[in-house]
This record gives C-alpha cells, sequence and structure tokens, in this order.
C-alpha cells in the first residue's frame, strides 16, 4: 500500500491525510513537540518527532513524500539533514511534493503571474523559498527524484479566518491603495496535492489559488457581513500600527493564474472565491457549536 512521509505535518499536511487514510494509505508525519505527536496519532498518522529521530527506516518504506517545512538561513532542513539519504532512495519514490509559495515571484502591481514568471522576490521569506526550490530541484535533477513543486497563494480553513478577530472586535481594513491577494481553502490544496499524486508529472510546477484576488478590506468586510456585524474600522496602510511580518505581506500585491491545476489535473476547485469559502467556513462553526 502507498505511504506517504511527510516532514513538517502541519496544516496543509493534515488536510492531506483526511483524503488519503480513508483510502488505505499510511502516513508518516514529522512534528517538533511530542503534544502535537500525540494529537496526529489520533488522527491515525504514524508521528513521528523531528529534528531528533533516525528517519532513515521512515524513509526506505515511503512511497511518496511530501516537504512542508519551511526554509531558514541554514537552507532547506529537510535537505541539510537528509539530503543523501533522500537521494538514495529517489528511484523507489513515485512522487515527491514541495509546498512553496507565490512569494516566490515577487511584486507585481497587481498584475498578473503564472508558472512561467520569473522568480523576482521581494521579501526574506521569498527568497529563502526560492533557494530551497532550487536545492530541491538540484536534487532532482541528480537523482531522478520525482519533484513536483506547489506554489501556495495565501491559506486560510477551519481555525483560520477572519471571524474570530471581527467578533472579538480586533479586525481592521487595512487599506492600502491597489493591494489585492490571492487565497487558497486548505481543502483545495488536498485536493489539487490529492489529483497530482494519481498524475505524477517530474518536473510540474503548479500555483495553488482561488479565482479571485481581493483587497485585503473586502475579505474583512464580508466576514463581518456574514456575522451580521458592524463594518470594522479602516485603518490608512501608512499610518496602521502594524508589526514587521504583517507589514510585509503588503509588500507585493499580485493576481496568480491557477490554469493549470484545472487543465492539467482535472481540478475543480471547492471554493473559487473568498466568499464561498467564508460562507462554507461558517457552516462549520456553527455545526460545531461555536
Amino acid at each position: 500500500m502507498p505511504h506517504l512521509l511527510s516532514f513538517g505535518h502541519g496544516y496543509s499536511a493534515q488536510a492531506l491525510s483526511r483524503l488519503l487514510l480513508p483510502k488505505g494509505w499510511t502516513i508518516t508525519g514529522t512534528t517538533r513537540s511530542e503534544d502535537k505527536a500525540e494529537s496526529l496519532r489520533r488522527d491515525g498518522v504514524e508521528a513521528v518527532v523531528w529534528p531528533g529521530a533516525d528517519m532513515g527506516s521512515q524513509l526506505t518504506r515511503a512511497t511518496h513524500l511530501l516537504i512542508s517545512a519551511g526554509p531558514t538561513e541554514d537552507g532547506d532542513p529537510v535537505l541539510t539533514a537528509r539530503r543523501p539519504e533522500i537521494a538514495k532512495v529517489a528511484g523507489n519514490l513515485k512522487w515527491v511534493g514541495y509546498l512553496s509559495t507565490t512569494g516566490v515571484y515577487g511584486d507585481h502591481q497587481g498584475g498578473w503571474v503564472d508558472e512561467t514568471t520569473p522568480l523576482t522576490p521581494s521579501t526574506k521569506r521569498g527568497r529563502l523559498r526560492v533557494k530551497a526550490e532550487a536545492a530541491w530541484e538540484d536534487l532532482a535533477i541528480e537523482s531522478g527524484l520525482p519533484l513536483h513543486i506547489f506554489r501556495l497563494a495565501g491559506i486560510y480553513g477551519p481555525g483560520r479566518g477572519p471571524f474570530s478577530k471581527v467578533r472579538n472586535g480586533t479586525a481592521r481594513r487595512i487599506i492600502k491603495q491597489g493591494q489585492v491577494f490571492s487565497r487558497i481553502h486548505v481543502d483545495d490544496i488536498a485536493q489539487v496535492l490529492e489529483a497530482s499524486i494519481r498524475q505524477p508529472r517530474p518536473g510540474a510546477v503548479y500555483n495553488l489559488c482561488d479565482d479571485d484576488a481581493a483587497p485585503p478590506q473586502d475579505v474583512i468586510g464580508y466576514a463581518a457581513e456574514l456575522l451580521d456585524m458592524p463594518l470594522p474600522e479602516a485603518v490608512d496602510f501608512e499610518t496602521a500600527d502594524m508589526s514587521p511580518m504583517a507589514r510585509s505581506f503588503y509588500a507585493e500585491s499580485k493576481r496568480v493564474k491557477n490554469k493549470l491545476i484545472k487543465e492539467e489535473l482535472g481540478v475543480t476547485l471547492l471554493y473559487p472565491d473568498y466568499r464561498t469559502g467564508l460562507q462554507a467556513l461558517l457552516e462549520v462553526e456553527k455545526e460545531l457549536g461555536r
């Protein structure tokens, strides 16, 4: 049976697990703490605390590999720790997925980008991702690793939506002229990954986003509308009190094309825009009694 080894088994990887586990997959996922490992085990994942554990046996057993762990100044942590072992088992792997970000494209002042757009990141996070992508591509060339790169837009989903901030009064509509973001619901990430696993094309790069790049203030405003609450305060970006991390997200504005996942992988998005996505999140909350 297929066996997915997932380095950095976080939010997106767990959504993929929910699709694969009922189909008989074995999934081994790494996490950094024993508490998180116990939570994963309750969901049916063979959890391993890593760094620290010897991953040799897991790599030998794996048929598929997913990398969600983010890069650091020292490079990609998985390659830094396990590059020779991964190269050794490359011929046994049917599919390898690397989760990157649309931040690798940099700022396009609201213009469109696709998978062929040159990589010109303007943030540190984006530059680290470009280097990590290149390192994995180098390994694929050297070893025949069946690598697929997925560039993810802003991720949202259960537990990661704007509703809590709107409810507790901390939401603000940050206004920056011409600013737009692309987004992707975590369940759509999962279905794209599963579609790629079914139809591997080593060397492929895919953008993962919905059909509606939109200003962030529109998303907050719609969340308030769904909750029947007052429109959150509008604050000018230039004078807004924001952390450096939050402010850095506004350094880039672009619209991301998702044509390839539809035409090549046959994906129909569950949530093609933030409106359908937020409506679904609110329904889930109501079902859970929140």
